[in-house]
């Protein structure tokens, strides 16, 4: 059972135009998740629809997606394909998540990566051994669904975290989709990171490079090669510390 969002007068201000910023994604999350946790909006509540918030917060469907996206990596919301976002009900069971602040820094950035390398590897490595062709199904999709983004001219934050994360439920262990889950948006750290990002040069070009270690993952997978899987999820982690190792030395300091 579900709780419709329906706030006191006093708490309507959650619904109010963004402000004009530099990074209107990071004030939508913050607006959102500030109403969560105050309790504007109750733990079960289904947050507006993308249109809804679009036409309220004055921002594009984009925002609105990485947001979600977003909220939805650091516990805050739950998405249910086909009905809409709500307010996650035990958000406040995890016992591990990186803090707001925890990825400032393309410093911090790089700190995470080197977890996900040591995890994600491994993860890699049993999907390719383990999955049920239902599993792999949905390795399918969620390659399909990021490639489709990206041709859209989008930045793929979603998508990019849902193929990560149907690689981690295909290793059969839940453990793996719990840690990816509890790191969060930290995970595909670009978000974070956007005013810096330009650095790295067009996005579609910086995006497209991504999708073809995308690619190679997704086939040693399929063909159910664990070495070749590893060594595939390894090269692109290990390419995104590079990149932004890059960014870091190419960034302005002033």
């Amino acid at each position: 059972m579900t709780v419709p969002l329906s706030l006191p007068a006093d708490k309507t201000a959650i619904l109010q135009p963004i402000p004009p910023t530099r990074n209107l994604t990071q004030a939508l999350i913050e607006r959102l998740a500030a109403g969560i946790r105050d309790g504007s909006l109750a733990p079960g509540a289904r947050l507006p629809t993308e249109h809804a918030m679009v036409a309220a917060f004055g921002v594009s469907r984009t925002v609105v997606r990485e947001a979600v996206a977003a909220l939805r990596a650091e516990g805050l919301v739950v998405t249910r394909q086909g009905v809409g976002a709500f307010v996650a009900a035990d958000r406040q069971s995890r016992p591990f998540q990186i803090d707001e602040e925890g990825l400032r820094s393309i410093g911090d950035a790089l700190n995470v990566l080197e977890i996900r390398t040591a995890v994600e590897s491994e993860a890699a490595g049993l999907a390719a051994e383990r999955a049920s062709e239902e599993k792999l199904a949905a390795v399918d999709r969620a390659l399909a669904a990021l490639e489709a983004a990206i041709e859209r001219g989008e930045t793929a934050v979603e998508e990019d975290f849902a193929f990560h994360l149907s690689i981690a439920e295909a290793t059969g262990n839940p453990q793996f989709l719990r840690l990816l889950e509890f790191l969060g948006q930290f995970i595909i750290p670009r978000q974070r990171l956007r005013q810096s990002m330009v650095w790295l040069g067009d996005q579609r070009i910086y995006l497209q490079t991504i999708q073809r270690e995308h690619r190679d993952i997704h086939a040693a997978i399929r063909k159910r090669n664990p070495d070749a899987a590893r060594a595939a999820m390894r090269r692109h982690l290990v390419n995104a510390r590079k990149r932004y190792q890059r960014l870091a030395a190419e960034a302005p300091t002033a």
